[in-house]
């Protein structure tokens, strides 16, 4: 397990009225049921390959939930820890891409932009967590499966590389809300589709920028860790260690 990380707020200094979306997740919550996976497929119009294709290791998942074990035999425990885009404030992703597909926002997300992107890969292959999926078939859902796809969100074609942007969508309807109500975004207003289907609150999303906002507040956990911090990629998404009571 990686050691403890600073917490975004001290490594990033936050701007003024300047918001960046973050996860906490933390492991000793997780229970490796998939709910996130699920809802993550559903809200964001991702293909389900089918299990001959998944073999193959050509899985579409934009969030997937690795296992792996703690302890010695017989004192063996299963631990999971759902993966997904790190939204990297120094992103490995983002300067290789010949066309300027992947840029990052003011806001701190790594957004993709779909009809940009002529399916080069090398933001995939400069990505050191691998969680970049190139949509290598066209995805066909035929009726009724056709009136289950989110209208917020496009339907990919073959040939791009896909990717969790914390579903900017809801960021975008939550934003757009309340700057029509005359308000600021309340703490824990939006809800990414995995953060949301979470049966435990696993997965935490809010403005690490915000000091007292709950992502915040639990980034300055003990326990906190970013994975592959040594790389310096400062990822937005930041774990909280299992085994551990106290924070």
């Amino acid at each position: 397990m990686a050691k403890a990380a600073k917490t975004s707020v001290e490594e990033t200094p936050p701007e003024e009225g300047v918001r960046r979306w973050g996860m906490v997740i933390d492991l000793d919550r997780c229970t490796g049921c998939q709910a996130c996976v699920v809802a993550c497929h559903a809200e964001n119009n991702v293909p389900v390959v089918g299990e001959e294709e998944s073999a193959r290791g050509r899985s579409m998942h934009w969030i997937r939930v690795e296992r792996y074990w703690e302890g010695e035999y017989p004192n063996v425990k299963a631990r999971f820890m759902p993966l997904l885009c790190q939204q990297c404030t120094q992103a490995p992703c983002e300067p290789v891409c010949p066309v300027f597909a992947t840029y990052h926002t003011p806001e701190g997300l790594n957004a993709q932009v779909y009809n940009r992107c002529i399916g080069v890969r090398y933001c995939a292959n400069n990505c050191p967590y691998k969680v970049r999926t190139f949509n290598w078939f066209r995805p066909q859902f035929p009726e009724p499966l056709d009136q289950q796809l989110n209208p917020d969100v496009t339907t990919r074609s073959r040939g791009i590389i896909e990717k969790c942007t914390f579903c900017v969508q809801r960021i975008r309807r939550v934003e757009l809300d309340a700057g029509a109500e005359g308000r600021d975004v309340h703490d824990g207003e939006i809800q990414p589709a995995c953060a949301q289907s979470c049966p435990s609150s696993a997965l935490v999303f809010g403005d690490l920028n915000d000091p007292d906002s709950r992502v915040s507040q639990l980034a300055r956990s003990r326990r906190a860790f970013r994975l592959l911090d040594f790389l310096g990629t400062d990822p937005a998404v930041i774990y909280l260690k299992g085994g551990e009571t106290n924070v």
